[in-house]
Order: C-alpha cells, then sequence, then structure tokens
C-alpha cells in the first residue's frame, strides 16, 4: 500500500504557519518597549522578569514552528520549481537553527541577569559576544535565505508578488544575540503573517474532516504528551 503522505502534513503544517508568525508577531511587540540592543535588553529582564520571559518564549516557540511551515511551503513550491524549493527551504531552515542557537544564549543571560545581576551579565556577555562559533559562518542564511525562499514562491505561483514581497520583508528581522525590536522587526513580522497565515488557514480548510480515530487519538495523545513535557522539566 503507498500513500501520498508528505511531512508535516496537513495538520501541523496549517498549525505552523498560522501559529509561527503569530507568535513571533508577539514577541517582537513585547519587545517594542526596550532599546533592542544587548544591555538594554538585559536591564529589562531585571526590571520586567514576566514581560521579558513570555517575549523570549513566544519567539523561540514561534520560530521552532516556522521549520514545519517552511517545510509545508517548500513542499508545495517543489512541485513546479524543485531546484528553487530545496535551495530556499534548506537556507531558511539553517538560518532558523542559528536564531533557535542564539535563543539559547539569550536564555543563559537571562539566568545570569536573575542570578548575579543585569550589571554582571551585561559585563560577560560584552566580553563574549564577538566570539567566532559555527554558525558565525552561517548568519548570511537567516537574510538571504528569506529572499530565496520568496522568490521560489513566486516563480512557482504559490504566492502572487504581494505574498511573495511580505515574506521576503523577513530579512529585515535583527540577527544575533539579545535583539530586541526595531521598526524593520515589525515588518518583519507583520509581513510573515501576511504570508503565511492565510495559507495555513486554506490549508485546514483543505480536504475533509479528521475522523473519529484521528480525534480520538488527538484526545489521548495531549494529556501524555503534557506529562511527558512536565517530566522533562525534572531533569
Amino acid at each position: 500500500m503507498t500513500s501520498d503522505y508528505t511531512f508535516p502534513g496537513r495538520w501541523i503544517g496549517a498549525t505552523a504557519m498560522a501559529l509561527g508568525p503569530a507568535l513571533l508577531l508577539v514577541a517582537t511587540l513585547l519587545r517594542w518597549p526596550f532599546h533592542y540592543f544587548f544591555p538594554q535588553q538585559l536591564a529589562a529582564v531585571a526590571e520586567h522578569p514576566a514581560l521579558m520571559t513570555a517575549a523570549h518564549t513566544a519567539f523561540v516557540a514561534g520560530n521552532v514552528l516556522l521549520a514545519p511551515a517552511v517545510v509545508a511551503l517548500a513542499h508545495r513550491i517543489g512541485r513546479t520549481r524543485p531546484v528553487l524549493a530545496t535551495w530556499g527551504a534548506a537556507l531558511v531552515l539553517v538560518g532558523l537553527f542559528e536564531r533557535t542557537f542564539h535563543a539559547g544564549i539569550d536564555q543563559a543571560a537571562h539566568g545570569l541577569v536573575r542570578r548575579g545581576g543585569a550589571e554582571s551579565a551585561t559585563d560577560l556577555v560584552g566580553q563574549s559576544y564577538q566570539d567566532v562559533h559555527l554558525f558565525s559562518f552561517l548568519s548570511f542564511t537567516i537574510l538571504f535565505g528569506w529572499l530565496v525562499l520568496a522568490f521560489a514562491a513566486y516563480r512557482s505561483g504559490v504566492f502572487g508578488p504581494i505574498r511573495a514581497v511580505a515574506l521576503a520583508a523577513m530579512c529585515l528581522l535583527p540577527l544575533g544575540v539579545l535583539k530586541g525590536t526595531e521598526i524593520t522587526s515589525v515588518i518583519a513580522a507583520v509581513g510573515l503573517c501576511v504570508a503565511f497565515v492565510p495559507g495555513g488557514v486554506r490549508l485546514a480548510a483543505e480536504g475533509p474532516r479528521p475522523s473519529r480515530r484521528s480525534v480520538l487519538l488527538t484526545l489521548v495523545a495531549a494529556p501524555t504528551l503534557g506529562a511527558l513535557a512536565y517530566v522533562s522539566t525534572l531533569g
């Protein structure tokens, strides 16, 4: 028996396309009141810990959800433009991995603020800010990948010119460790919503409704995953 299934599938792809950009936009707006460079970001962590934790969590969650969203988009592009789909998705995915790596450093810096204060954390981050690592050589993917993917989506006919330009605007999102919000950040996040959210809604509406078996399986899996998530925090 053969199947035409492709990862991430209809429901994961639709959820990721709708929720990923929305979370990124929420994170961007939550950071708006504070200067985008790291000393002011660390000071904000000390003064507004709950707000900055919410912003950080929303950003990294949205960033991770963008991975299956990009894969779903690449599958559609690849039907007519496989080479462009491969290059665009590969570059964007590497860029998303790098942003997740940056988010891990952000998390560690936030911990330094909570335990040693903003001044101590700022001094340590300042000393190590230019340290070279693997992703230092791949930062171009964070910006360039979205341009290639947007061009691929346009050339394949998956996106019209407006949504393609909106997707390309993601190259405006500042990159690096402990970066806050600039006006370009808002433009990038709004553009991503314009590009992806309609596609996510459309994908969810396509095809038949979930079967009773699928619904029951989801109802069983949800609390199980919740329990596993809790157990994961114990180690």
